[in-house]
């Protein structure tokens, strides 16, 4: 007995007059072109496969807006291979450090030391100033995560001039970098210089006595030398803003130092720490503490003559001044600090 349903015609290599379960040649059908086009080839389709991988792994790795991102690195690289940047006389090149060097310090500032600034306000928005800041860490990661700070978060966006040690200088690689990012060496002329011209410059008066002291004098103040800092905003006239920053003695906590390899090596110190050596490379991975960094009221140095810099005593009052005010406010930010990590 014939079957009143109409038997199914599979085919043959595609024809487009076969018909379909009783759909019209030509017709369009679900998951198909319509108006007669071929199906998207296997090509097409590994294609868009792979452009989806891509954005969702573009938008994990550089956030929503990874577009503008990569816009921005492509132009970054034309005006570095056409030479449309600028460096100044002594080496900063602003352009390198707000697309690479802040880039790279940016994970470690917001994700790993959960990094939480205040008083920002107190940093002027234009004009010279002086950042007084206490040193601490065996690496001066301190000066960095400030750099950040100061550039991200205050409205005016402004870069810090760091003065830096001799050894900064003399060690390849960092020198380089470290003069790119706007690092000069730590005497009064380069200090004045900077501060005449509106740049906002950071000192750390205790040096290499704050970086490299033990674990157990943490958040204690070393000496403040001689007050040079003092003495080159008395002579510009530029306001002293005290900077306090809790996190970093935690970072790379310093149990020993082996004095007669590192007089051997030409360094302060040579750190023993709770990873370092014993971790080899992986040793130099810094502990995840919760920074806190506070900038206190500037102390106005405009109302001195410039022959106040040549008074001893009255130097020392305002480095004691600001040394001062720099140990209370640690005190303060450890008790508000709820944990270390």
């Amino acid at each position: 007995m014939a079957d009143s349903s109409r038997a199914k015609v599979i085919p043959l290599h595609g024809s487009p007059s076969a018909d379909d379960a009783g759909t019209p040649a030509g017709s369009s059908r679900p998951g198909s072109r319509g108006g007669g086009e071929q199906p998207a080839s296997l090509g097409d389709g590994l294609r868009e496969v792979a452009g989806a991988l891509a954005q969702g792994l573009a938008e994990r790795t550089l956030g929503d807006d990874w577009r503008s991102k990569v816009a921005g690195g492509l132009e970054f690289a034309r005006r570095r291979l056409t030479g449309e940047y600028e460096v100044d006389d002594l080496g900063f090149d602003p352009d390198l450090t707000e697309n690479v060097l802040l880039a790279i310090l940016r994970p470690l500032y917001q994700s790993w030391f959960r990094v939480e600034v205040r008083g920002l306000e107190n940093i002027p928005s234009v004009g010279g100033a002086l950042l007084v800041a206490n040193h601490s860490g065996t690496l001066p990661v301190d000066g960095l995560m400030t750099h950040v700070a100061v550039h991200d978060h205050h409205p005016a966006h402004r870069h810090i001039r760091m003065l830096g040690a001799d050894l900064v200088f003399r060690t390849p690689v960092i020198s380089e970098l470290a003069r790119k990012g706007g690092t000069t060496l730590a005497c009064n002329e380069d200090a004045e210089r900077l501060l005449r011209t509106g740049e906002l410059v950071a000192v750390f008066p205790e040096g290499y006595k704050g970086l490299g002291k033990p674990f157990s004098e943490r958040y204690k103040l070393q000496r403040f030398g001689r007050g040079g800092f003092v003495a080159a905003a008395l002579r510009t006239g530029v306001p002293i803003v005290p900077c306090s920053i809790v996190g970093a003695e935690e970072t790379y906590p310093l149990l020993g130092n082996v004095e007669p390899l590192a007089r051997l090596l030409g360094v302060p110190y040579l750190p023993i720490t709770p990873t370092f050596p014993w971790l080899g490379p992986l040793g130099l991975v810094p502990l995840p503490s919760k920074w806190i960094i506070s900038f206190g009221e500037p102390i106005s140095t405009d109302s001195y003559d410039a022959e106040a810099a040549e008074d001893p005593m009255l130097v020392f009052d305002l480095t004691d001044q600001v040394r001062e005010t720099i140990q209370h406010t640690l005190y303060a930010l450890l008790l508000d600090r709820p944990d270390a990590f």
